[in-house]
């Protein structure tokens, strides 16, 4: 029989005395908030108490909350991780936030869970959140020569600049973006007897 949510929400609230920021229980699935000076020390705290043992982060990401519809008010960029527990059967979310909104950091995880060197990568590269303690964090996603964080709300949706081959100068050149915005809402034209005749 699977463990009830609230059963892993009191070993949680015990084991990490004082780290914890919020606790929510939705869907059967918990999810905890751990201050940004605490993450490092809790989550090695999950991997090593032996009441928790999430031996295995199974994905991270960056999200940005500037626009978020629950009417978040806090810090704008937050990094979600889910961990698995292989010896208790259970799962968590763990989400923290970048104290700072022009230069949002928080500490990598690379020496508890080495998995998430690429998820760290992802995150700089789409959202530019820095993970210092991250030995290679450099983009993963976009060319080098990239400007700005794709997954940014405020990230204008045809870019900066755009790249293209010059064949004169016979390299790639990068040059201000000449695409013009148009309307991408899809127009539906509804005509009447549509193949009626037919």
């Amino acid at each position: 029989m699977a463990e009830s949510p609230d059963t892993l929400v009191a070993v949680l609230g015990s084991a990490l005395d004082g780290m914890l920021a919020g606790t929510t229980v939705d869907r059967g699935e918990v999810t905890i908030v751990i201050p940004a000076g605490r993450y490092l020390e809790a989550m090695r705290a999950l991997r090593d108490r032996p009441e928790l043992r999430f031996e295995t982060l199974i994905d991270l990401c960056g999200v940005d909350y500037s626009i978020h519809g629950d009417g978040h008010g806090g810090p704008r960029f937050g990094v979600v991780s889910h961990l698995l527990s292989l010896a208790h059967n259970r799962r968590l979310r763990v989400r923290t936030f970048a104290p700072d909104d022009d230069f949002p950091v928080v500490p990598s995880v690379i020496d508890v869970w080495p998995s998430v060197n690429w998820f760290e990568r992802e995150a700089f590269d789409l959202f530019g959140i820095v993970f210092p303690g991250h030995p290679d964090l450099r983009r993963l996603l976009t060319d080098y020569g990239f400007v700005g964080h794709p997954f940014r709300k405020d990230f204008p949706i045809s870019g900066y600049v755009e790249m293209r081959y010059d064949p004169e100068l016979a390299r790639v050149v990068y040059q201000p973006v000449s695409i013009e915005p148009r309307e991408i809402v899809p127009r539906i034209i509804r005509e009447e007897n549509y193949a009626e005749g037919e």
